[in-house]
């Protein structure tokens, strides 16, 4: 049996199949709502329903009028009306499966392996940057991963991978990986794209390995020659957690961006910022009203940002988060 979607305050109505999603089913229909982790962890999908009934996986049944709930784990028993924080319409997602060959793995700090696939010959990935693919394990189990390079390196991805202790694939599966070995992945995955529909200066937030999309969106916006503000603000604890600095550096030196390093626990010889990254952002700007904002990273960071920005004015459909929590303590992204 189908449902019918209807979205508050607008034209916007789609049909649900039975035991389908609300955002799957957003997503087939061609709308986009803001979405992560897809495992109802980090709440970047989070809605009302007005009206209508259905059961989620992960906050069991749900009535409206509800607030709250996670539209990725939504299945309707009925008719439902929703108010999502954002829809927006968009060609309907065509994703790919494919078998990728790894290239190469290196490790630039003690918790991070930056990992290059291959796909087959004549094999193009179509992704937007700032997008993230999912990793097929053995068991049939999957993890997500942002894509790190921008979309016009489509012969290749290049995944950063933090070690999480007991991880089935940064501390198993990883550790196995040579030259040649093969990855079943699926993409492309995610709504933490840059909004080409404005021209506001964006401020980019990153914590670890949050820093991977990051890349892939600056270096598709300098390909594209974008003419916006860009800057960037990356925390971590100590400055051999910054895994790729140089690099951002060099975009900061090329005039490309501002870049701005954050520690929270840095050594006594550190001369830079300090404290939470998000933070020092209010640190320097004050108000955010004319500015977009896109965090990544750790989900008590992207959480804390978002609760504070709009407190400074940012209005809350200028945020854009991509929360990274662990598939091996909660449903959700290593």
């Amino acid at each position: 049996m189908d449902y019918q979607i209807s979205v508050a305050d607008s034209d916007i109505a789609f049909h649900c199949e039975a035991g389908e999603t609300v955002l799957d089913a957003a997503e087939r229909s061609g709308y986009s709502v803001p979405y992560s982790c897809r495992k109802g962890v980090c709440s970047t999908c989070e809605g009302g329903v007005v009206a209508g009934a259905g059961r989620s996986s992960v906050q069991g049944d749900v009535q409206g009028p509800a607030a709250h709930v996670l539209l990725c784990c939504l299945r309707p028993s009925s008719d439902m009306t929703i108010a999502p924080r954002k829809i927006d319409k968009r060609e309907p997602v065509v994703r790919k499966t494919l078998d990728m060959s790894v290239y190469r793995v290196t490790q630039p700090a003690a918790d991070v392996s930056i990992v290059q696939l291959r796909l087959p010959t004549g094999v193009r990935a179509k992704f937007r940057a700032g997008q993230y693919l999912q990793i097929e394990l053995e068991d049939g189990s999957r993890r997500n991963y942002s894509m790190a390079n921008p979309p016009h390196e489509s012969d290749s991805i290049q995944l950063h991978v933090r070690h999480v202790p007991g991880g089935r694939f940064s501390e198993g599966m990883l550790r196995r990986l040579d030259k040649g070995h093969k990855l079943r992945v699926e993409l492309p995955f995610g709504e933490f794209s840059l909004q080409d529909d404005s021209t506001k200066p964006v401020i980019l937030l990153a914590t670890g390995t949050g820093f991977a999309p990051v890349k892939s969106i600056v270096e598709d916006a300098i390909k594209r020659r974008l003419d916006r503000p860009l800057t960037l603000y990356w925390g971590a604890r100590r400055v051999e957690d910054l895994y790729l600095a140089e690099l951002a550096q060099k975009w900061h030196d090329g005039g490309k961006l501002k870049f701005v390093p954050v520690l929270s626990e840095p050594n006594a010889d550190w001369h830079g910022r300090r404290g939470f990254v998000h933070e020092t952002v209010l640190e320097d700007l004050g108000s955010l009203g004319g500015y977009q904002v896109y965090a990544c990273g750790n989900p008590a960071m992207t959480t804390a940002a978002h609760e504070s920005f709009l407190k400074a004015g940012l209005p809350d459909d200028d945020f854009f988060s991509d929360a990274f929590v662990h598939t091996d303590t909660a449903p959700a992204m290593t």
